[in-house]
């Protein structure tokens, strides 16, 4: 796996409420965020690799849903997330 039990608790820990709150918006975005990021780098080196095309879709639109959930329920978190992980420009 390309991400630890540890590395995942550090997100956790620094994006969430706590290194055990996995089910935080925050920290579940970070995860996504992170998974996005190297399946972005495995399809620069492998461009015929359709399924994980398909897998890194789904991922933006799972991550795009829970920003919305986001923004709806507290804009202050949702503006502090996308600075956090530099999703905007």
């Amino acid at each position: 796996m390309y991400l630890s039990k540890e590395e995942k608790q550090e997100l956790f820990a620094k994006h969430g409420s706590g290194k055990n709150d996995t089910g935080s918006a925050e920290g579940q975005i970070a995860i996504f965020t992170q998974r996005i990021e190297h399946l972005t780098q495995h399809l620069k080196t492998n461009r015929k690799d359709f399924n994980t095309e398909r897998s890194l879709v789904m991922l933006v639109g799972k991550r795009r849903s829970l920003l919305d959930y986001l923004i709806k329920k507290d804009v202050l978190r949702y503006r502090a997330i996308i600075k956090e992980l530099g999703l905007r420009k």
